[in-house]
C-alpha cells in the first residue's frame, strides 16, 4: 500500500479560501489528493472554501528556456527586494506564469520550500533547467543574508551568456539556413527538372556537352542511389551527433578543432574568454571561495579545451598558487586578460576586473560576428552561384549549341 501511495503522482489543484482576517485568497497547488490540499491550506491558516481539480494545468507547455530562467530569477529578485515572503512570491510567480511547464516548475520549487527545504536545496532537484552554478550562488545568498542581490547576479550572469549564445548562434544560422536551401533546391533539380531536359535532348539527335553530360550522369546517380546516400547521411549524422554527446574524447578533438577554424575560431577564443570571466566574476562577488568558483567556472565555458584548462587552474590554486600564474601556465589566455586578473588580485578587486574583461570580450564577440555576417555574404552567394547556377547553364548550353547550327 506504502509503495502504491508512493507512486502516485501530484496533481494540480486550484482552490480559493478565506484567511486569518477573513479576506478571500486563491492559488494553485500540486498535491496527491484533495485532502492534501486541505491539509496544506490548513497549515498556512487559510480555510478552504473550494477546491478543484486542474487536469489540463500542467501538459504540454513549451520547453523551459535559459531565458526564462533568468526572467524568474529577476522577478523573484525584484518581489525579495520589496519585502514579500519567499513562498509567497513563488506563489505569485508561479500562478501567474504563462508557460504551463514553468508554473509545474516553479510550484514544485515552492511546495520544496514549504516542506522545510532551504531554496538552493529545492532548485538543486532541479538540475536540467538550475545548474552548480546558480545553486551555489543562491547558497552563497542565503548564507550571507543578501538573497535578493545574489538573484539579481543570477539574472544579470543568464541575461549576458544567453545574448553571447544568441550572437553566436545567429552568425551560424544565416549561412546554414542558405546553405540548406541551396541543397534542397539543387536536389529539386537533379530529381525533378533534369529528368525532364534530358528526355527533351534525346530529340536533339545531337551530342551534348560535355558539361551537360557530365550533370545528366549525376542526375541518373542521384535518382539511382539517392535514397541510399540520404539514409547514410542521416546514419551518420545520427552517429555523430550520438558519440559527441557521450564521448568526451571526442569533444575534446572536435572543441580544440573549432578553436584552431580560421575565422570562427577567434570568435569561440573570445566567447570562452567572456563567459570564463563573467562567471567568475559573478561567483567571486557573491562571495564562492575561488577554488570552489573555479569548478563552477569551468562549466560555463561551453568548451571542454578550457574546462579543463580551468580545472587544473583550480588544482594549482588550491596548492597555493595564484590565479595569474595558473593563467599563464595554460597558455589559452591573451597576455591582456592575464594582466588585468592579475592586478585585480594585487588590488583585492578581483570581481570588478574579470566583470572588465568580460565586458571587453562580449563587445569584441559582437564585432566578430557583425564582421563574420559580413565575410560570409559574397562567399554564400559564391556557393549558390556554383550550384544552382551552374545546373542552370549545364541544362542550357544544349540550347546555345542548337540555336548556334540553325
Amino acid at each position: 500500500m506504502a509503495q502504491n501511495a508512493a507512486a502516485v503522482k501530484d496533481i494540480p489543484y486550484s482552490w480559493e479560501g478565506k484567511d486569518r482576517k477573513g479576506n478571500k485568497v486563491r492559488g494553485r497547488l500540486l498535491a496527491k489528493s484533495e485532502n492534501e490540499v486541505r491539509a496544506d491550506l490548513r497549515r498556512q491558516n487559510i480555510v478552504p472554501v473550494k477546491i478543484k481539480k486542474q487536469q489540463s494545468l500542467f501538459r504540454t507547455g513549451g520547453s523551459i528556456s535559459a531565458m526564462d530562467i533568468a526572467v524568474f530569477s529577476r522577478q523573484l529578485s525584484t518581489m525579495l527586494a520589496a519585502g514579500i515572503p519567499l513562498v509567497q512570491a513563488f506563489e505569485i510567480v508561479g500562478v501567474g506564469h504563462e508557460k504551463p511547464a514553468m508554473q509545474k516548475l516553479i510550484l514544485d520549487i515552492k511546495l520544496n520550500i514549504e516542506g522545510g527545504s532551504s531554496l538552493h536545496e529545492s532548485l538543486a532537484k532541479h538540475p536540467l533547467y538550475f545548474d552548480d552554478l546558480y545553486v551555489n550562488l543562491v547558497e552563497a545568498g542565503e548564507q550571507a543574508g543578501a538573497l535578493e542581490t545574489l538573484l539579481d547576479k543570477v539574472a544579470t550572469y543568464k541575461e549576458k551568456t544567453e545574448a553571447l549564445k544568441k550572437k553566436i548562434k545567429k552568425a551560424l544560422f544565416y549561412p546554414a539556413a542558405v546553405l540548406a536551401v541551396a541543397v534542397i533546391v539543387t536536389l529539386i533539380l537533379l530529381l525533378f527538372v533534369i529528368p525532364q531536359f534530358e528526355s527533351l535532348f534525346k530529340g536533339f539527335g545531337a551530342d551534348l556537352p560535355a558539361f551537360t553530360r557530365m550533370v545528366v550522369e549525376l542526375s541518373r546517380f542521384v535518382q539511382a542511389q539517392g535514397w541510399w546516400m540520404g539514409i547514410l547521411l542521416g546514419a551518420g549524422i545520427f552517429t555523430f551527433a550520438y558519440f559527441k554527446k557521450r564521448s568526451r574524447a571526442m569533444r575534446h578533438v572536435l572543441d580544440r578543432m573549432m578553436l584552431k577554424l580560421p575565422v570562427l575560431g577567434p570568435i569561440l577564443v573570445k566567447a570562452a574568454i567572456a563567459r570564463y570571466a563573467r562567471t567568475l566574476s559573478t561567483m567571486f562577488s557573491a562571495g564562492v571561495p575561488l577554488v570552489e568558483a573555479m569548478e563552477s567556472v569551468a562549466g560555463a565555458t561551453g568548451n571542454i579545451v578550457y574546462e579543463q584548462a580551468i580545472l587544473r587552474m583550480r588544482d594549482e590554486v588550491a596548492t597555493g598558487q595564484r590565479l595569474q600564474r595558473a593563467m599563464e601556465n595554460t597558455g589559452l589566455f591573451p597576455n591582456m586578460v592575464v594582466q588585468m586578473i592579475a592586478v585585480g588580485e594585487e588590488s583585492g578587486s578581483l570581481d570588478d576586473m574579470a566583470a572588465k574583461v568580460a565586458d571587453f570580450y562580449e563587445l569584441e564577440v559582437d564585432a566578430a560576428v557583425d564582421g563574420l555576417a559580413s565575410l560570409l555574404e559574397p562567399l554564400i552567394m559564391m556557393i549558390l552561384g556554383v550550384l544552382v547556377g551552374g545546373l542552370v547553364i549545364a541544362m542550357y548550353l544544349p540550347i546555345f549549341k542548337l540555336g548556334a547550327v540553325i
